[in-house]
């Protein structure tokens, strides 16, 4: 067993689709060409967007596929003590603040002009806390496996939440905090989330966190140009062997993978035993979107 360790972190509002398997799959196929582990967390820390049996269904359409992870799911939920901590550093350094204002306030701003880095505006209303952009590791330049090198200045991005006005913990801090916990060496995800990335490298250098790799992928979008997601209503995944088998192919197809034509009605392990042997980031072509094409549910 390599050294890389991979994950899958899907957030349980409802079932997964299309993008979310060429995700899944590049993720899975990315470890198990090193050699290495593939993990699964359920990224579960917002319960209002996270519906009763969401996560159940993952689980299911995951296995359908043949993307089994290695060891136990975790899930975001338990780890309340670890995300608490993190934030308790962050306020010891100066780095994070309480912060009373609403979206609607600083609606003319393109990003949080940062009003309350210095005191809270209105001390007698809840607060959220925010990341001080504008200090710590500026800018922030990595090596992106597939767009390259990548630079940002991150107060240009604004002060990000980090735990919200009714307590519950954002995904910056949650996924900084979680990657670090369970030693994840390689970070395989959409292009969509590559801008995240300056915020969770300030954390990283912040906490002194080992920091992963990163391979954004680009953004899988239907023939009405609008990116498939389960806001558009994208349709989920089947979960019976005669649907997935021509499915995976067509997901090894967007990766730029190439699989052979006589793989379409393949059993979904003899798929992936090619596409395993066979992947190659450098088939990848580096551009934000892919047009999905007829995809057939």
């Amino acid at each position: 067993m390599s050294n890389y360790r991979g994950r899958f972190a899907p957030t349980p509002s409802g079932p997964l689709h299309f993008g979310s398997l060429v995700a899944a799959l590049a993720s899975f196929l990315d470890a198990r060409r090193a050699k290495g582990e593939w993990r699964l967390r359920i990224e579960d820390i917002d319960p209002p967007r996270c519906p009763a049996g969401a996560a159940d269904t993952i689980l299911r359409q995951l296995e359908a596929f043949g993307l089994h992870w290695d060891g136990p799911a975790t899930w975001q939920h338990d780890c309340n003590d670890a995300y608490a901590a993190a934030l308790e550093r962050l306020k010891a350094q100066g780095l994070a603040y309480p912060c009373s204002c609403s979206r609607k306030q600083w609606r003319n701003y393109s990003v949080y002009p940062g009003w309350c880095r210095h005191g809270v505006q209105e001390p007698d209303k809840p607060v959220a806390w925010r990341l001080r952009s504008d200090l710590g590791l500026r800018p922030v330049v990595w090596q992106d496996r597939l767009f390259g090198e990548q630079r940002f200045d991150p107060a240009e991005l604004g002060d990000v939440v980090l735990q919200r006005k009714d307590g519950l913990w954002a995904y910056q801090l949650a996924v900084v905090v979680d990657d670090a916990d369970q030693g994840i060496s390689d970070v395989v995800r959409g292009f969509d989330l590559l801008d995240n990335t300056p915020w969770q490298r300030q954390l990283q250098h912040a906490m002194s966190l080992p920091v992963p790799r990163y391979l954004h992928l680009p953004l899988i979008i239907g023939e009405d140009g609008q990116k498939l997601s389960k806001q558009n209503l994208a349709p989920a995944l089947p979960e019976y062997d005669d649907a997935v088998r021509p499915l995976l192919h067509a997901a090894l197809t967007a990766l730029d993978q190439a699989p052979p034509r006589e793989l379409t009605t393949a059993p979904v392990e003899e798929q992936l035993s090619w596409a395993t042997a066979h992947w190659k980031i450098a088939r990848l072509r580096a551009e934000a979107y892919h047009q999905a094409g007829v995809v057939t549910l």
